[in-house]
């Protein structure tokens, strides 16, 4: 009996661990689709304030528009794509490459940060699309950029990258 209870709470704060990452809101993303992706930064490095939050935009992946937040510079880096993106019949050789916000987030909040996109089909249908996050603090930096090898999930990494599913453009989920 205590064994199973001890059992309990260590999965218990297993799971408010795992919870402290920063992760995408969104659980699935159409392809194809305008989409809006939100990161939920849950706490800072250790006790510090987060004052910087860069997002890594990953290939296959366009069109972007950030959230601007009020209180928060937003610096939008563009730039050449590695590999042109085709979005429908247009072919993109440069876009957005990474979007960094910065401010001032106390270890004792939470914030969301946001932006739009469009998954291209260079990402497959039911496939996972990463989306590497650095949180960067006063002295110390969180670095969501994680990537499960193939065949293993995310639960396995101290620090994995955001992470969401592509479903079909004309599925629909209620």
């Amino acid at each position: 009996m205590i064994n199973r209870l001890l059992c309990l709470a260590t999965a218990l704060l297993m799971s408010t661990a795992a919870m402290a990452h920063t992760t995408l809101v969104e659980s699935e993303i159409k392809q194809g689709v305008a989409s809006k992706f939100t990161l939920s930064v849950p706490h800072g490095c250790g006790a510090e304030a987060t004052l910087r939050l860069r997002v890594r935009i990953p290939a296959g992946l366009v069109a972007i528009k950030p959230q601007p937040k009020a209180g928060w510079a937003l610096d939008v880096v563009s730039g050449a794509y590695e590999t042109p993106q085709k979005l429908g019949e247009t072919t993109l050789s440069e876009g957005v490459l990474e979007l960094i916000w910065e401010g001032d987030l106390p270890d004792a909040y939470f914030d969301e940060f946001a932006f739009r996109g469009t998954v291209t089909e260079a990402v497959e249908v039911g496939s996972i699309l990463y989306i590497p996050a650095v949180q960067e603090c006063a002295t110390g930096v969180e670095r969501w950029i994680e990537i499960p090898v193939e065949g293993h999930g995310s639960h396995d990494l101290a620090r994995p990258a955001p992470a969401v599913k592509i479903t079909p453009a004309g599925a629909h989920h209620h």
